[in-house]
C-alpha cells in the first residue's frame, strides 16, 4: 500500500504560494464528529515526509472515495504541485479505515 505526496514544491521548482493550501484542501474533506472537534480525513492528511510539508493522498482513496481523490489531484495538476509516490509499507502507510 502506497500514497502520493503533494508537496509545496511546484514541477518547475519554485515553491507554490499560498503556503495555507495544504491546510485548505485537508479542511475541505475533513468532518466534526459528536464532539467539537475537526477529523481529518482518513485518506488525506498532512504530514512532514523527508523533512518537507506534504499532503499525503492515500492511493486506496481513488477507488473508496473517487470524487475526493480527484479533487485532490486535480488541484495539485492545475497548480502544477510536484507529486512523488510515497512508499511507505506497513503500519507506517495509511491505512484504509476499517
Amino acid at each position: 500500500m502506497s500514497e502520493e505526496n503533494l508537496t509545496r514544491m511546484m514541477e518547475s521548482g519554485e515553491n507554490f504560494e499560498p503556503t495555507v493550501w495544504i491546510e485548505s484542501v485537508v479542511s475541505i474533506l475533513a468532518s466534526f464528529l459528536a464532539d467539537p472537534r475537526l477529523r481529518y480525513s482518513h485518506g488525506v492528511q498532512p504530514n512532514v515526509v523527508d523533512g518537507e510539508i506534504c499532503l499525503v493522498v492515500a492511493t486506496w482513496l481513488e477507488s473508496s472515495d473517487r470524487a475526493a481523490y480527484d479533487h485532490v489531484m486535480e488541484f495539485a495538476k492545475s497548480n502544477q504541485l510536484r507529486t512523488k509516490l510515497d512508499r511507505r509499507t506497513g503500519e507506517r502507510a495509511m491505512q484504509k479505515p476499517a
